[in-house]
């Protein structure tokens, strides 16, 4: 009698549970899963965003972006090269974005004075705080020729009056547009650090000293494992951010920079979708920039083997 009566419960309290969850699942399923299949569908059509009309056309759009040649290449703007500026942004400002906001919070969180802790934050954190658009703005008026990082660069190249050229040779445009995106998103994975670093138990560090542990190897066995979790959340979201990226670019082209080299896969959507107003072609643009995502975020975790850590 008390089984049944202790299973009446746990049905009861799962029932209730389950209530409680369904508002959840129905945000996500209008707003994250429902949107997903549409662009599916969308992207097996042909429409226009200025006609009404529209008719099943299959994988078409799909050989069209993976097989330029057969239909043309666009200018140059085909799929592949967009892939190729994804990848070359997110690999020069996703890593070292990890490495160096690593960095800054171990040196922070060994700062013993709270006031020299909190300016820091802030002032990494700052930039974080700013739209896109306003930092893309401030970083085209110091990459100009006579702006401030082109000066510097004289100072530290002991060169004189040279253009490096930051926002008009392709190489160097591809690394401006890292440099903006470091600025702005650095501050907030040093704080994540820190969060994951404040985690661990001071008495672990307590033992390590007495152990007689040196900082470098009280790092390399103890910080960095233990703070593995962290790392992997900081490394997906970064990764995630930088795919995902757009106003930069965008706002570099709109000041007249070439699009070509920073053609990233966000804004040839754009340009596709909206510019040329070919919906069904962007919506299978969205949907490649999702299976990358997501295959590379199945590989972190698997590369990582994430599991829970014991303090």
């Amino acid at each position: 009698m008390s089984k049944t009566k202790h299973y009446s419960i746990e049905r009861k309290q799962a029932r209730w549970g389950f209530l409680f969850t369904v508002p959840c699942l129905l945000f996500f399923a209008i707003f994250s899963f429902y949107p997903i299949i549409n662009a599916f569908f969308t992207s097996l059509t042909n429409r226009d965003v200025l006609k009404k009309s529209w008719k099943f056309i299959g994988f078409e759009n799909y050989t069209y972006l993976f097989f330029p040649d057969k239909y043309g290449t666009n200018g140059g703007f085909t799929l592949w090269n967009s892939l190729r500026a994804s990848l070359t942004f997110t690999m020069g400002t996703f890593i070292p974005m990890v490495v160096i906001s690593l960095i800054l919070a171990v040196l922070l969180s060994q700062l013993r004075s709270t006031r020299q802790k909190g300016f820091f934050q802030i002032s990494y954190y700052m930039p974080a705080v700013l739209s896109s658009v306003v930092a893309a703005s401030i970083w085209m008026i110091l990459f100009d020729p006579r702006g401030l990082v082109n000066q510097l660069s004289n100072w530290v190249m002991h060169t004189e009056g040279r253009d490096f050229q930051w926002l008009t040779d392709n190489t160097m445009l591809q690394v401006s547009t890292m440099i903006v995106y470091f600025w702005k998103y650095i501050g907030y994975f040093v704080i994540l650090f820190i969060t994951g670093l404040a985690s661990i138990p001071p008495t672990i560090y307590e033992a390590a000293i007495v152990d007689g542990s040196t900082r470098w190897h009280t790092f390399w066995k103890i910080t960095l494992p233990l703070l593995k979790p962290t790392i992997v959340l900081v490394s997906i979201m970064a990764m995630l951010q930088c795919l995902k990226t757009f106003s930069t670019q965008y706002m570099f082209v709109q000041n007249g920079a070439a699009r070509q080299p920073i053609d990233v896969i966000t804004m040839n959507i754009y340009y596709t979708g909206i510019r040329m107003r070919k919906i069904g072609r962007a919506s299978a643009m969205s949907i490649v920039l999702f299976v990358i995502m997501l295959l590379l975020t199945y590989v972190q975790f698997a590369l990582s083997k994430t599991d829970e850590v014991d303090y």
